[in-house]
Parts: C-alpha cells; structure tokens; sequence
C-alpha cells in the first residue's frame, strides 16, 4: 500500500524479563513475539508489552522443545529477525560446561524455529563460556554454523561484546552470533561500543540512591557517605547473576563479586526492599557494610530504563534482573542487524572491506575478570 511504513518484525525466544526485547525495540524492530517459560517473567513482559503499547507484539509462556511455531499465527509475515539468548548454564565458566549433553541446551530448539521461520537475520546471545577456552565447544560451534550455512545463511561469526563498552555500568561480556541472509550479511558490520569513558556505579546510582536516603539529616549524611566512597572507588560494577532457584534468596554474586561491591559501598549480602514497602531500614539502608540494592537498582546495573517494571516478589523479580541481556549491547548489535537489512533491501553497493568485527569460531575473545 503506497505510503505503508515497512515494518521490521522479529521474534525473540527464551525472552526472559525483556532485556534483549527493550534493545531491540529501541533498535527498530516490531516484536511479533516474545516467548519464555518463567510465568514471573512472562507477568514482567505482559505488564510492560501492554503499558508501553507495544501494539501487535503476543506474550507467549511455552516451553520452547514442545513449541509449535503455526501458534506464531505470522501468516503472510515475512520475518526479519529471530533473536533468543539460549540458556547459559550449559556453558558457563562457573557450572559443569556439559554443552550439549546439558538437558537444558536449546539450542537444537532454536536451529530448528530457524529452519520453520526463515527468518533474514538470526541473533544468538550466551556467555562467553561458549566461546572460552576456544577448543571446549568448538565442535558443537562449527556444528551451529554448519547447521545456519545449511539453512542459507552467511555466518558474520562469533564475538564477545561487553556491556560496558556500551554504556551499561557492569562488566557483563555476552557471546553473540549474528549470521544473515544475502545480500543482507555481506552489509553487516559489527558495534564497536560508544566510547568514551564507562558509566560508573556511581553515576548510575546517584539520583535512586539520593531518593532512597531522603532529606533528613541523617540520610543526607548516609547519602553522601556512599556517595564519596563510589566516586572515589569509580569504576564499572561485576557481573550480576540470577542465582538458582535451587538455593535461598537473591545476592550479588560470588565472594570476589561480593568484595567488589563492597569497596563501592555496596552490601552485597541481599536485596533491599522497594522503599515503598521497606520495613528494616537498617538492614536494607543503614547497615555497616552500606546500602543493599534495590531491584529497581539492580536493573539500572543491567541498562534497563528506569521506566520497565519487574513483576513477581523480590527474590523472583531481582533474578530476572540478574539473568537479563543489556538492553543496550542488543540494541547496538540490533541496529548494525537492521541497517544491514536495510541496505539489502535498498540494493546499495557492499562496504569494499566488511569490517565484521566479530570473531571466527577458532579465535579465543579476550579475557575478562568477574563474570560467569
């Protein structure tokens, strides 16, 4: 239809909380879709999806294995992007790496949404354990892209981008994977971060955390003693994790992460209660080792805008938040995606050097301190 603005549709699998969701929206995709299992994190999606109007864009609890894609109901949609950050533990640095002997590998599932959707561009998100060291599941990788060329794509390879080369106040380094149809691949060239100096802690937090002590004496006092101890340690924070439902309540993360917090005047030992409903102020506020965070915090670590809102009691909400993508590292690899798509479309000339960026299967990324 003559003056119809084309619409950049994706899917997006294992969505969790909307990290990678919120990215690729400001990005300039149109989800068709968001599928996750977790019911708390679907009530996340559904809350969010309807209240910032994310028009035509369904919420789908299901387990991806049994998924049946027809429930898509995309009819005539030629679709742009499936997206999907595949569950980590199968190949993180702190777990047993069963790859794909992992039962909770779906990887398989997502090749095969791949094989039914045929979508122009795929995007894959995972720890860095994937990729590292560079020998442990380089079969299983090769597979992967054997798997994608198969199916008609053009690999533009395996990379680790970290978060805070994008703006994102942690060091959280993601492994992505983007291959594309042609002409599309031969267009795309990776993010290379926002430069400038990092977003500190510090910055990140400085208005909630002013909010939260208050204006009385004694919380303008505690304020700017957590203020002068954050300015002065500077810097980005470590690795939020999700932690396993398995064991107890929400924390920071591992000793040494927990350390790191601490010299920015952090209490990494819990999560703090939403001020509105905070009933021990000073194991939450005013405790010796300093504030603990509140959920609301933690997704400010991740990137998330102030304004997304996390459904589910404080433990269930915080590890949405700790299990996120940035949203920001995906809306960068997001637009380099669609300004390649773009350009396909348009028939424009390829860059005489594809400046890919990211990194062949063999090549091992570079290493980086506190993260799983």
């Amino acid at each position: 239809m003559s003056g119809q603005v084309r619409q950049y549709t994706s899917v997006e699998v294992c969505a969790g909380a909307g990290g990678q969701a919120v990215g690729l929206h400001a990005a300039g995709f149109t989800h068709k879709a968001l599928i996750e299992i977790d019911p708390h994190a679907c009530a996340t999606l559904n809350h969010n999806v309807d209240r910032l109007g994310w028009s035509g864009c369904k919420v789908l609890e299901e387990d991806l294995n049994s998924f049946k894609v027809a429930d898509l109901e995309l009819a005539e949609v030629k679709l742009d992007l499936l997206a999907g950050g595949v569950p980590c533990p199968p190949f993180s640095l702190a777990g047993k790496q069963l790859g794909r002997e992992d039962e909770r590998d779906l990887f398989p599932a997502m090749l095969r949404m791949v094989h039914e959707l045929k979508p122009r561009a795929v995007m894959i998100e995972n720890v860095r354990g994937l990729l590292q060291p560079a020998h442990k599941f380089a079969d299983y990788r090769e597979y992967i892209l054997e798997v994608l060329r198969d199916e008609g794509y053009t690999s533009c390879g395996w990379d680790v981008l970290e978060a805070r080369d994008y703006g994102v106040p942690q060091l959280r380094p993601r492994a992505i994977l983007v291959a594309m149809r042609e002409p599309y691949a031969a267009h795309f060239q990776a993010p290379r971060g926002v430069g400038g100096d990092y977003t500190t802690v510090a910055e990140a937090l400085k208005d909630s955390m002013a909010q939260r002590f208050g204006t009385s004496a004694r919380g303008r006092k505690a304020f700017q003693r957590w203020l002068d101890k954050a300015e002065l340690r500077g810097g980005v924070a470590p690795t939020l994790v999700g932690g396993s439902k398995k064991h107890g309540g929400a924390d920071l993360g591992p000793t040494r992460a927990k350390k790191a917090w601490a010299e920015l005047g952090i209490d990494a030992m819990g999560v703090a209660d939403d001020p509105d409903a905070m009933k021990d102020k000073k194991r939450d506020l005013y405790g010796k080792a300093g504030p603990k965070l509140t959920v609301a915090q933690a997704a400010l670590i991740q990137g998330f805008p102030a304004d997304w809102e996390f459904m589910g009691r404080k433990t269930a909400a915080y590890r949405q938040v700790g299990n996120a993508f940035p949203p920001p590292v995906a809306r960068a690899v997001g637009e380099r995606i669609l300004a390649a798509i773009k350009a396909g479309d348009d028939g424009a000339v390829p860059p005489a050097e594809r400046s890919l960026g990211l990194l062949p299967p063999e090549e091992a990324p570079r290493q980086l301190a506190l993260t799983v």
